[in-house]
């Protein structure tokens, strides 16, 4: 059983790592300086735009890859409980006919909220660094 819970991590590591990686490369073509335009008329410091958009970006890449899986998700946590709070929450769950809702948000939340707690060693490049070998032993 413990291998179909590695599978299922590795999936959802690398699902999240495209999504989030996909959504980085956006802001980036589409430009960070009208994002960041874009986040300070809501209160957010517009240097947050350049934050995120690299966050998600090279986060996603090295979801995909599996190296910090608990900490980019952990990141990645935390950009979308302010995504959901800051812009989303007033649309509803499934939005309200003039912006899209937070559906979204909380499903990609959960996924690196399990990334976070388990972590994901299939396949991950976390798995044959020398440091988390020794810590992965002193919990056996």
């Amino acid at each position: 059983m413990k291998n179909y819970q590695e599978i299922g991590a590795f999936i959802l590591r690398v699902v999240l790592g495209i999504t989030f990686f996909v959504h980085g490369l956006t802001k980036f073509q589409s430009g960070l300086g009208g994002l960041a335009g874009w986040f300070q008329s809501m209160g957010i410091p517009g240097f947050m735009a350049y934050a995120i958009g690299t966050i998600e970006l090279v986060g996603g890449i090295a979801l995909i890859l599996g190296l910090g899986t608990r900490i980019i998700s952990a990141l990645l946590i935390a950009i979308m409980v302010v995504a959901t709070l800051k812009v989303k929450l007033a649309a509803g769950f499934l939005g309200n006919g003039q912006g899209a809702g937070y559906e979204l948000e909380v499903a990609l939340m959960v996924m690196a909220l399990h990334l976070a707690l388990n972590g994901s060693s299939l396949l991950s490049l976390d798995s044959k660094l020398p440091f988390t070998k020794a810590r992965a032993t002193v919990r056996a």
